[in-house]
């Protein structure tokens, strides 16, 4: 069975089984999927900056934990019942972790994304089929 075979939601869980390691002690960032046909073709995380100062990475903070991890993967199983019935674009999980909260946050922004080519007709210029015209 090919993964353009599966369920959107078993794509997702997937996506997110793949980059558990990645996800695994990230401080924030996103996770960029992109869709086509229903179909997950690319996926990854753009990480937040790291800083560095007089040329050493300053590590302070602690990422997501391994349980933090499958609970933002649920999550975005979840937030796909908000997706309505467009089949290209692009979804997009932000995440953060607030260390001293000892806690992290996510959110969720979908876009759409249609091609006028794959619809009913196509943009015909106006002198194109003039000899159809009547003349009076």
């Amino acid at each position: 069975m090919n993964l353009e075979e599966l369920p959107l939601a078993r794509q997702i869980d997937y996506v997110f089984r793949q980059l558990e390691d990645e996800l695994t002690n990230a401080v924030a960032g996103t996770v960029t999927i992109h869709i086509r046909n229903n179909a997950i073709g690319k996926y990854g995380i753009r990480h937040n900056p790291i800083e560095f100062r007089n040329g050493m990475a300053e590590h302070t903070e602690r990422g997501l934990t391994a349980a933090q991890v499958m609970a933002f993967r649920q999550m975005a199983i979840d937030a796909l019942r908000y997706k309505r019935s467009w089949t290209h674009g692009e979804i997009m999980y932000d995440f953060s972790v607030r260390p001293h909260a000892k806690s992290w946050t996510a959110s969720v922004q979908y876009e759409s994304n249609y091609n006028m080519a794959s619809g009913m007709f196509r943009y015909q210029s106006p002198g194109k089929h003039k000899h159809l015209r009547e003349t009076n």
